[in-house]
């Protein structure tokens, strides 16, 4: 016992320390840490309810998401003050988020004027279609020279043109001029620095870039985008850096957390491009892939943006200063990736628990030619197909639950294997290695798989929240707070495990030409067009 003691009173100088806020698309984080060392010292967790009120839609309710972070800040303060750590030592706080997550609130009252839309949603198909159909030449890409992306049921415009044609409450709202739209990072830091009472309203250029309203080449709102999905300007937040000082937090004095009012907001990115930053990715080439809900492979493309001719988006990876300049960044998206464990647990029953599934897949050792395709929302990179479904095919009377589970830890990688051949046909340089973080690197077996599959090294860093670290780092290398260095010479090693491929290429290439044949099964299975089935005529 004597040693814990020792060990937590010599914890208290520690010198300065920096939070981040991590909101995730399933779960909230808050965490602490130390800024010379960049070890986690300590963090706390909270689920999000998401709800799925329709097919296809899906929302979260903003007010949830709020508490959700005073929960997390409270009890990560009791954790500190158990382990004998001075609150009053965090000096700077980073928010991180999930991307493209739509929220519209009412200024005035500060209450949100519907669920938060998010962004694996498709309610909003017959939009886009609508959209691509007025185009010339019906290209989803004709956007793409500004924003860098292509029209889509995951961007934030096309849900808030959605907001503001369905939903009463906004249209008023917006016409009454007491509308205020952001994505997630822009409604928690407007709520923590007062939210009705002076809260600053802003987002920064990483998260701005995912709205299709943002211009990557002058980094500001364009004015003919925001004309062509008809969107008042004004209710779109100041875009900023993503380090600097926002505001300072101002919390209720009898919450535990009391003691972080007027502690710096400094730090903003989206959570892709966050870590992409806690992995060190600095360099032009160097790229990460977070598996979360979703997969994400960035890759650090330097300070000019780099069109992707396969089907990735061109997205800014983060500009950390007012006067640094902004970095770019190819991305490859995919919708569902820990969300087919999620499914398999909440909706199928056959595991009870995320951790269940590793050991069903490892039960079995192979899909024994089952194929699943999660396209849950259609496909993302690099087709960009809103009209795929899911399947699941190769199915035989020998196919059991165990087959299904290795199916879908098969399908994380394979997905992750389209999207770094996309990377690696646009620039024409082949990755070495690849560098993972997110929840699901936990899963030994799905590393071990993600290695086979791309025939390179994995790599996963011993620390596993590298996304809030990229938030932390943002908040406390910030002009005004200043206790991080991010000089490369400072930069802390990181320990990490390296899974080497064990399979021979040909039976991986021969699994992955299996995989595509799946894939394109899955494709243009949900389309508007009415179907005639002989009854037409029929009301």
């Amino acid at each position: 016992m004597n040693g814990i003691m020792a060990a937590s009173s010599n914890r208290i100088m520690l010198g300065p320390l920096v939070a981040a806020i991590d909101q995730g698309t399933s779960s909230t984080r808050f965490l602490v840490f130390n800024a010379k060392t960049a070890e986690l010292l300590s963090h706390h967790q909270v689920e999000i309810k998401q709800s799925f009120p329709k097919e296809g839609w899906v929302e979260e309710d903003p007010k949830e998401i709020l508490q959700s972070v005073y929960e997390c800040m409270d009890r990560t303060c009791e954790k500190l003050t158990q382990l004998n750590i001075d609150i009053s030592n965090i000096k700077a706080i980073g928010v991180t988020n999930q991307r493209e997550t739509t929220i519209v609130w009412d200024k005035e009252t500060g209450e949100p004027l519907y669920n938060a839309i998010v962004w694996l949603d498709l309610r909003t198909q017959s939009t886009v279609e609508r959209l691509i159909n007025k185009t010339p030449g019906r290209n989803k890409n004709h956007l793409k020279h500004k924003t860098g992306l292509p029209i889509s049921t995951y961007f934030s415009a096309v849900k808030l043109r959605w907001l503001m044609d369905n939903v009463e409450k906004i249209h008023e709202a917006v016409l009454s001029h007491k509308a205020m739209f952001g994505t997630v990072d822009s409604w928690l830091i407007w709520c923590l620095t007062g939210g009705k009472k002076g809260g600053v309203h802003c987002t920064d250029v990483t998260n701005a870039s995912r709205t299709m309203l943002f211009n990557i080449h002058t980094m500001d709102w364009d004015p003919e985008l925001c004309t062509y999905f008809d969107i008042p300007m004004e209710i779109l937040p100041k875009v900023r850096s993503s380090s600097e000082i926002y505001g300072l937090m101002k919390i209720s004095s009898n919450l535990k957390s009391g003691p972080l009012t007027g502690v710096p907001i400094s730090g903003c990115l989206g959570d892709q491009s966050a870590a992409l930053v806690g992995q060190m990715c600095f360099k032009d080439g160097q790229a990460k892939n977070t598996y979360g809900t979703g997969c994400f492979l960035l890759k650090n493309v330097g300070t000019k943006p780099v069109m992707s001719d396969h089907g990735l988006l061109t997205t800014v990876a983060y500009k950390l200063g007012r006067d640094e300049p902004a970095y770019y960044a190819l991305e490859g998206s995919v919708a569902i990736a820990g969300a087919v464990v999620r499914w398999l647990k909440d909706n199928l029953g056959i595991i009870q628990t995320s951790s269940e599934l590793e050991k069903l897949a490892a039960d079995v050792g192979t899909s024994y030619g089952c194929y699943f395709v999660p396209a849950f929302s259609g496909l993302y990179a690099p087709y960009w197909e809103p009209s795929a479904r899911g399947i699941i095919c190769g199915l035989t009377q020998f196919t059991n639950r165990s087959h299904l589970a290795f199916a879908a830890l098969e399908a994380v990688c394979f997905q992750t294997r389209e999207i770094l051949d996309a990377m690696n046909l646009d620039s024409g340089i082949h990755l070495a290695q690849l560098q993972v973080d997110g929840g699901m690197t936990s899963n030994r077996l799905l590393m071990q798989l993600q290695a086979d599959i791309l025939c390179i090294p994995v790599v996963k860093p011993s620390m596993p929240e590298t996304t809030a670290l990229g938030a932390a780092m943002a908040a406390g290398a910030a002009e005004g707070v200043s206790v991080w260095s991010l000089n490369p010479d400072d930069l802390t090693e990181v320990t990490s495990e390296k899974f080497e491929p064990q399979i021979n290429p040909e039976e991986s290439e021969l699994r992955y030409a299996r995989w595509k044949k799946a894939v394109q099964r899955a494709m243009n299975w949900e389309t508007t067009e009415p179907v005639n089935n002989g009854n037409a005529g029929q009301k």
